[in-house]
Formats: C-alpha cells, structure tokens, sequence
C-alpha cells in the first residue's frame, strides 16, 4: 500500500524470541510459573535470559529439566550473575525491590541480542508472546521500547497525584512488561536533564540515579519514567490489556482494552498471588502453577479456573471474570486446533 512500511525479513537474532526476568530473594517459584506460562501458549521457539541472585542458580536449572521434552525443546534458557556495570552494585541492588535495577542494564549485557521482552516475575502469559513480539514492528523510526501506562484515568493514578520527578505523560509508564530494540537503546544519544549534548544509556544511568534518588519512590521504572519524560519520541504505548493489574479493577474497571479484547499478560504486583487480596489473580496463578503439563488445556487448566472464579465474583476484580477468561479461552483453541491439524497431517496421506 503506499506509505506503508516494509519491514525487511527478520535477522537470525529474532527468529528466538528473547525473554528477560530478573529473580533474587523468594521469586524463584512466581518465575517458573511466569515462564511455564510462556511455553504452554507461544508458537515460535524462545530464548530465556534469567538474571538471578548465585544461590538460585542451581534450582532453577534443576526445575527447568523437569519439564517434559516436548515442551524443553520449546526453548533455551541462560542463567547470568546480577551484575552492574556502571556506579555502586550494591546501591542499584537495593534500589526499590531486590535487583530490580538490573533491567535497567540489559543493554550493556547482552550486546548480541537485538531485541527482548523484559517482564517482572510476577506476571502470567494469557496468550502467545508471539502477538506481544509483532509489536516491535509497529515502532516507528524513533522508537526503540514499549510500555503501558501506569494508570488510565490521572485523578487515580499515583505519578499524576505524587511524583516528585519528571514523568511520562499524565498518568506515568508501568515497566513491569517492558519490549525493548536493544540494538536501537544502544545506538541512541539521550536527551536529559544533565549535559545538553545528550547521552549514551549506559552514560546516562547512574548520574540520573544521583540527581533523581531523593525523589524517585518505585526505584527504577522512576527512571524509566524520567529517561522517556525528556525522550517521548522514543517510545511506543501499548494498551492496558499487556499489562494488566489489580488497579485496573479494584478502583472499579478502568481498562477498555481488556474488557473488549481480554486480558492479554497478567501483572499480579502488590503479592496479589500470595494474599486473599485479589482472589481472582491468585486462582489464575493456581491454576497455571498446578497445570500439569501433559495434560488436556481445557479439562485441567480452564475448566478449573471457571471453577475458582466462581468463588471470587463477590470481588471487584470477579465481578467481570470473561475480562480475564476471554484471551485465555482463545488461546487454547487455537493451540488446540494446532495440535488436530498436525495430529492429522501426520495420520492422513492424501
């Protein structure tokens, strides 16, 4: 079509699609279940890049061969040190939650990936993450990262009522489910409020941690926030519905895109997985967790979550469960027409 732009054939470093998580402390078992998520719906191969805390390391390479081949051979997996390569290591690994801050440092690390799908350990895969990855070709020339808003309405959220910083747009970003052209974050010069020449990333972190650290609560999507503040031409907005939390309905619902289309990725922040909060988060996480993994997707995975949502419809959250079943339910479908039509390719010579 004219004016459309083409996009070239894919490089070799995106055929994997690469996803990042970052892991100290407790988090071992809310990662496993957030990249069983991943494995159970996507369709193309992906590469795991785990950041954890040395003491996890055993475990999770242990946890990772239990799964069975036909899903092991769905992907990679390569376990790094938390490392930081700019400033005081143990000033960014207590900066907000434990070695959160190491996100911001994926860049510099893995300079042989082109592009990633950051997403914190406490978020769930509702559909493939292939439909999250075509995303990085709707970027325009100047964009080189993607996230949702914090919030949707400014009279609620928390950066329109509380920041004491720079922030993007009215509302803020969530960085919980963060797509990123690394390749593009590496070649870029920043606009800032430190030099007038701009910076490079890695240039740019740890004096933008020192001018802002007395003012900056939520650590380093803070940063996250005040990097694209004074760079919006760099950022790409996705819809509620990637990043979906309990402030979405516990303040009543304030997502549009997850009540048409579903919940496409699950953030349960504040524990909501652990506590009697959020009772329909916690039954999605579940289920998810106790799925096992041969098993029917529809007997052992979604009839149980019709079960417990049964349970939670008295909440803010489970008076609208088909916004959480929704994406879910097709999802499964379409892995499950996937598997007839090559159980019958390989039984039916014609």
């Amino acid at each position: 079509k004219p004016g459309e732009q083409k996009h070239p054939e894919e490089p070799p470093s995106l055929q994997c699609m690469h996803l990042a998580v970052v892991a100290c402390g407790d988090r071992l078992e809310e990662t496993l279940i957030m990249l069983k998520s991943a494995v159970l719906f996507s369709n193309r191969r992906l590469c795991f890049h785990i950041f954890a805390e040395d003491s996890l390391k055993p475990a999770f390479e242990k946890k990772l061969k239990e799964w069975p081949s036909s899903y092991t051979k769905k992907f990679e997996s390569n376990i790094y040190p938390i490392t930081f390569s700019v400033g005081n290591a143990q000033e960014w690994k207590k900066l907000f939650k434990p070695c959160a801050a190491q996100r911001l440092f994926l860049p510099v690390i893995l300079k042989d990936v082109d592009s990633l799908l950051y997403v914190d350990t406490d978020v769930l895969f509702l559909r493939p993450i292939d439909d999250i990855w075509h995303l990085l070709r709707e970027f325009n020339s100047t964009q080189l990262a993607a996230m949702a808003p914090e919030h949707e309405i400014p009279k609620i959220g928390w950066y329109s009522r509380f920041a004491r910083h720079p922030f993007y747009g009215s509302t803020g970003l969530n960085s919980g489910v963060m797509l990123m052209n690394l390749t593009r974050i590496r070649g870029t010069r920043f606009k800032n409020s430190l030099i007038p020449g701009g910076l490079t990333w890695e240039e740019m972190l740890y004096p933008l941690y020192q001018k802002y650290k007395n003012y900056i609560t939520w650590g380093d999507q803070d940063l996250l926030n005040i990097i694209f503040y004074f760079n919006p031409e760099c950022l790409y907005v996705f819809p509620c519905q990637w990043n979906y939390r309990p402030d979405h309905c516990m303040y009543g619902s304030n997502c549009r895109g997850a009540e048409d289309e579903g919940v496409s990725i699950l953030h349960g922040n504040r524990g909501v997985y652990h506590d009697d909060k959020q009772p329909t988060f916690r039954a999605l996480y579940e289920v998810i967790r106790d799925f096992p993994f041969e098993d029917n997707l529809f007997q052992s995975l979604y009839y149980p979550l019709q079960s417990k949502f049964l349970d939670t419809v008295h909440t803010l959250c489970g008076r609208i469960p088909q916004v959480f079943l929704k994406q879910i339910e097709k999802t499964m479908k379409k892995v499950y027409e996937n598997r007839v039509i090559v159980y019958l390719g390989a039984n039916h010579r014609y």
